[in-house]
């Protein structure tokens, strides 16, 4: 019997989020199980989408768990993150909770958007899926352990090397190892897009392999593609503000659409800690 939820959860892991919920709706004859599962993806790109409302207004407290899990992402996209963050702290706690995969990705998920990388790997060490093995990858990349990241991937390969997740992995850690390593990871981002569908996710991995390679009119021409699928997304506009210092040209519009959509990422931190400097050193020297 064949996967009734491939493409759906494909399409999310790629990024192609409306995608994702019109495969769903299109499924029929689906167990309780499916279901579930079916309902994890739809509102998880749901949130990926940024329609936090909608979910948290679906999930009801009579919802499954697993769904109840889903329901505490979009707690924490809407900035409520320590009420987001407790609710992963009682699941670990419950040991019916922390038997549910979903619950415990989910867990990880949380902890490691709040950059606790010892929790998000206690979550999800134990690997019960693929999606938990990469995001421990993720989390080892974070944390700067490659060897782990490597391993880990290599264990996936070793579950599912076809797998589409694999195969992010592998280019995540490809990426990082730099040298030849970069030149498959372009190869493994291009082959996905042009098998599925190029989505802004794809484009930013293989801008990414360009810029590593010094190719910065290439990542350039890829971002602009992603940007125009969607001009909101951090990455592309992260990346975007990279490119245009590299080849010389005006950052300051990336730069303020980053700061309008995501306040908290690390580039406009930095900016906004080096403007600060600037100005206490000029005040200092007219003072």
């Amino acid at each position: 019997m064949g996967d009734a939820l491939f493409a759906v959860r494909n399409n999310f892991y790629l990024g192609a989020y409306q995608t994702a919920i019109s495969e769903a709706s299109q499924l029929t004859g689906l167990s309780e199980a499916e279901k579930i599962e079916r309902d994890v993806f739809v509102y998880r790109s749901y949130i990926e989408l940024g329609s936090h409302e909608l979910v948290m207004s679906e999930i009801t407290p009579a919802s499954p768990a697993a769904l109840q899990a889903v329901r505490a992402l979009a707690l924490y996209a809407k900035q409520q993150r320590a009420a987001a963050l407790e609710q992963a702290s009682a699941w670990l706690a419950d040991p019916a909770c922390a038997s549910n995969p979903t619950v415990l990705l989910v867990a990880g998920l949380l902890y490691a958007l709040d950059g606790d990388y010892v929790e998000a790997l206690r979550a999800c060490h134990t690997g019960g899926s693929l999606e938990m093995m990469a995001l421990c990858v993720q989390v080892y990349l974070k944390m700067d352990r490659l060897d782990q990241a490597e391993r880990q991937a290599k264990a996936m390969a070793a579950v599912d090397d076809d797998a589409t997740l694999s195969q992010l992995a592998q280019a995540w850690v490809g990426l990082h190892q730099g040298g030849a390593k970069v030149q498959e990871a372009f190869y493994i981002f291009q082959e996905l897009g042009d098998k599925f569908t190029w989505t802004v996710r794809l484009h930013n991995g293989l801008a990414a392999c360009q810029m590593r390679m010094g190719r910065w009119e290439d990542a350039e021409s890829e971002l602009l593609q992603a940007f125009e699928k969607n001009p909101k997304d951090p990455d592309t506009l992260a990346n975007l503000v990279t490119v245009s210092l590299h080849l010389g040209k005006a950052a300051t519009r990336y730069q303020s659409q980053l700061k309008l959509v995501a306040p908290e990422h690390a580039i406009v931190r930095r900016t906004e800690e080096g403007e600060a400097a600037f100005d206490r050193a000029a005040s200092a020297v007219t003072a």
